[in-house]
């Protein structure tokens, strides 16, 4: 990563739902001898393969935050079977478990001063990582588990009304000197576009601050430092065109100051305010492949100086229009002092000396780690989170004045020294495109051994899923390298994150040129050395079930099994049924058929891309597994593909279906039900190594 004008150290600060802990204390330690370090040393010393429960097992922590004045910390623990919201007293050291939900995960929490917690819900364990699906909702409880209040309506809520589209609301913002009032985006005075509303946590009423927004099918409003939305986002109706609108002040009107093709071409997307809120920081990759962090006058509509690139990851934003690592904001000035990049490894400069002192302190009391830091307002304290590929989380409490570091406990510390290496690698696809992704080996892999070998596709397809010791490849991949396995995770054209050519090289491809893509990833690991060519099973769920499926029609000779889990198995059905959550969606359809390639869904490609229309092409043996409540991708998409498959002579190995899970499964029990089957069927399929 490039930044200007001055280069600091490098760590990760993109949040991660992943921390650590024990449930005690283990005392303070001076920063000279770390234990992590010692830990994660130790760990290529005697490996030792995790059970499936050990690997399954919740958390003990996920998601630590420290309350305003670094008294308390807020986390996600395991109750119900279910990641649920806790409180720890730093002080006393004394905790309580604030939700019991049963069905769904607490998947995202805001501390509001030091007595309350806003949290909204939804699945942990998907294809794409954490998700809302039938989830969302906004919710406030008191730190004592008082006063709890619904403030706006989950998916699973509206969908029982016979409501097609949820009327709902997101976290957006604290706002200062208040704990009654948070700023909140959401969906409740149209529903195909977002406004900013301020909630009373006391009674649960919105107020429109978003009054006169410019245009309809808004999203991803800025404030300036007075709160006052300045800049958003839209689309055009009916086409694939955004805009982007800039207002001087309150009160002044709104301007076009960009507008930009959402698939194809360069695109502006602002970030954020500088300090005096005229300039503003704008992800951008005009000019360039990937996106990067420039200064930008809004009433010039002029682009400045590069601040900070990458030459292969985007920056600040992406082609797709996510907003990914670029600036770091300090938590309570807003003012910015970094910059962050998700790159093979996440790399950070910090451009305030006291983040970057703090940063250097860290990484020489735990060496090899990634370590994250994030201060109380006034930075006094710290919390810091240490992670590698190898090494269980850990999860520090630093304070500055003590020079101390004080660990809290590991999110699952049984599996320490029981985690193989993620190593990147690129490969060139058959037309040119150079796309990352990660491999895992067994420990004590001698080179040249071909090995059995995983290839597992990623869901979305537009959507970055796998990165440095986290995401549903990287837990594929370090159970099947743990049983001897050689796992492949790539990406592939339409992944975004990478720069604006391996992206918009995906549209119109899949089933094709995406696919093929899948296909080199085999092709650069068996020239490696790594994988028996006779040996490679395809593994996948959402758009990876699709892939694992399709790639038995397209290049049956190349694979000698398929795991498809929460499989699209009918484009068609996909982008119509009611029983999903795309259909409601004119836009969200429109765009598909642009990744598809089809101007109808009628059309015969969409069929011929549809693996339930093509079973009686598959010759090996097929793995299925489902959700029964999934609404992203209908059970009755993999029921017919089931069926399709007895129909044609060859009925899946097995087909498992859980109850009460939807798009990616929730429970300790089932996940390890279904890896323990899913073990057997590998090891009869391609052997075990």
């Amino acid at each position: 990563m490039k930044v200007l004008p001055k280069m600091l150290r490098t760590f990760r600060v993109v949040a991660m739902a992943v921390a650590v802990f024990a449930g005690v204390f283990t005392g303070p330690t001076a920063i000279a001898q770390p234990k992590a370090a010692e830990q994660t040393s130790a760990v290529a010393a005697a490996f030792k393969p995790p059970t499936l429960e050990e690997f399954w097992r919740k958390p003990q922590m996920l998601q630590p935050s420290l309350s305003k004045s670094g008294r308390y910390l807020a986390a996600l623990a395991p109750a119900n079977g279910r990641m649920n919201l806790i409180i720890i007293d730093l002080v006393t050291r004394k905790g309580d478990i604030l939700t019991s939900y049963e069905s769904f995960d607490v998947i995202s929490k805001n501390w509001i001063g030091d007595e309350r917690i806003v949290y909204s819900l939804g699945s942990l364990n998907s294809p794409t990582g954490a998700g809302q699906f039938d989830g969302g909702g906004l919710f406030v409880v008191n730190r004592d588990g008082k006063q709890g209040r619904q403030l706006a309506s989950t998916v699973r809520d509206s969908r029982s009304k016979g409501q097609v589209v949820n009327r709902g609301l997101s976290f957006f913002r604290t706002v200062p000197g208040s704990t009654d009032e948070i700023i909140a985006s959401g969906n409740l005075t149209a529903a195909d576009s977002t406004d900013l509303y301020r909630v009373n946590l006391n009674n649960g009423r919105t107020s429109l601050i978003t009054t006169g927004r410019p245009a309809s099918l808004t999203s991803n409003w800025i404030m300036d430092s007075k709160l006052v939305p300045r800049v958003v986002s839209s689309r055009i109706k009916g086409t694939l065109t955004g805009v982007v609108h800039y207002r001087d002040g309150e009160g002044s009107p709104w301007q076009e100051i960009s507008r930009f093709d959402a698939i194809k071409g360069s695109r502006l997307q602002p970030i954020a305010f500088e300090a005096d809120d005229k300039t503003l920081q704008v992800a951008s990759n005009e000019g360039r492949d990937t996106f990067g962090v420039f200064r930008y006058d809004p009433v010039a509509k002029k682009r400045g100086e590069l601040i900070a690139a990458h030459p292969r990851f985007d920056m600040g934003g992406d082609a797709s229009g996510d907003e990914v690592s670029g600036i770091i904001e300090d938590p309570d000035s807003g003012k910015i002092v970094g910059y962050a990049v998700e790159a093979d490894k996440p790399e950070t400069v910090w451009t305030d000396d006291r983040y970057a002192r703090t940063q250097r302190a860290m990484d020489g009391a735990l060496p090899k780690m990634v370590n994250l830091i994030r201060p109380t307002p006034d930075r006094k304290k710290w919390l810091v989170t240490s992670y590698s590929d190898i090494g269980a989380m850990r999860f520090y409490f630093y304070d500055e004045e003590k020079k101390s570091l004080e660990e809290i406990g590991g999110t699952k510390p049984w599996l320490d020294g029981k985690l193989v290496e993620q190593k990147s690698f690129r490969f060139k696809t058959r037309d040119g495109l150079e796309i990352p992704g990660y491999v895992f080996l067994p420990p004590g892999y001698k080179p040249g051994t071909k090995l059995p070998t995983i290839l597992h596709i990623h869901g979305g397809p537009f959507a970055r899923a796998d990165f440095f010791g986290g995401g549903f490849g990287y837990l594929e991949g370090q159970i099947f390298a743990s049983r001897g396995y050689a796992v492949v995770v790539p990406n592939f054209r339409i992944t975004p994150g990478f720069g604006t050519k391996i992206f918009a090289a995906g549209f119109g491809t899949v089933g094709k040129q995406m696919s093929d893509d899948h296909e080199d990833a085999v092709l650069w690991a068996i020239d490696q050395g790594y994988t028996d060519p006779k040996k490679v099973c395809i593994s996948g769920a959402s758009y990876g079930g699709f892939a694992a499926l399709h790639a038995l029609v397209k290049r049956p000779e190349m694979f000698a099994c398929s795991i498809a889990g929460l499989a699209v198995t009918d484009y068609k059905y996909q982008l119509t049924t009611p029983d999903g959550d795309t259909s409601y969606n004119d836009e969200s359809v429109d765009y598909w058929k642009k990744v598809i390639g089809i101007e109808d869904l009628n059309s015969q490609l969409a069929r011929d891309i549809s693996p339930v229309f093509q079973a009686d092409k598959m010759k090996v043996p097929v793995f299925l597994y489902a959700g029964e409540d999934d609404i992203r991708v209908p059970i009755d998409q993999i029921d017919r593909m089931a069926k399709a498959l007895r129909n044609a002579g060859n009925p899946p190995k097995a087909y498992i279906v859980k109850k009460n899970e939807g798009h990616g499964f929730g429970k300790t029990e089932n996940n390890v039900d279904l890896y323990t089957q899913m073990l057997k069927f590998v090891e009869d399929s391609i052997g075990k190594p």
